[in-house]
């Protein structure tokens, strides 16, 4: 059901870009209203594997592991909404070893530099100390925020760096929040 809810939700913001597109040349960021934007960013990551997971992770108990991030993607930007795509890497510090994986995302610019967005993928996961390896579909949700949302408007130009909090689950069962610093140029 939420695979259903998640297309048609895409689907839907896919139809809405003509309707919302705006006839103005910058974003209230500064940063232009149409065009390619490409990012990449760095932070980390906690994922938590629930017990009651049928997958390699959980047949030895509850899998859990601290990681760090890196990821880099493009945002195809149509005014006040955007549409992009991600791959991201990781290197866990317990459980997990290295997780990897690509998705999709939809956003909404929000304020002078903010952003909300939905994001869906697929991600493959490699465990050690008795865990297995995985793959499996992922979820999630973040928002973006700016210097210029938190006070820092001259320190970083005027979309530079940004703030990723965001939370993903895998497969439904796991939960995974992360936070990270973005570059967009």
């Amino acid at each position: 059901m939420l695979k259903i809810v998640i297309a048609a939700a895409l689907g839907a913001a896919a139809l809405a870009v003509p309707a919302v597109a705006l006839a103005q040349d910058t974003a209230p960021d500064g940063t232009r209203a149409y065009g390619l934007s490409p990012y990449f960013g760095v932070g980390g990551a906690y994922q938590d594997f629930d017990t009651d997971n049928k997958s390699d992770f959980t047949q030895h108990g509850s899998a859990r592991a601290p990681a760090i991030d890196a990821f880099v993607g493009v945002d195809a930007l149509l005014g006040p909404v955007l549409v992009g795509v991600e791959a991201q890497g990781s290197k866990g510090f317990q459980d997990i070893d290295w997780e990897y994986g690509a998705m999709g995302r939809v956003g909404i610019r929000a304020g002078d530099s903010g952003l909300f967005f939905a994001r869906a993928g697929y991600r493959w996961i490699e465990g050690r100390r008795g865990f297995g390896k995985d793959h499996n579909e992922v979820y999630g949700l973040g928002v973006e925020i700016g210097p210029k949302n938190i006070g820092l408007g001259g320190v970083a130009g005027k979309s530079g760096a940004r703030l990723r909090l965001a939370v993903d689950t895998y497969d439904l069962t796991s939960i995974r929040p992360s936070a990270a610093v973005v570059f967009h140029f």
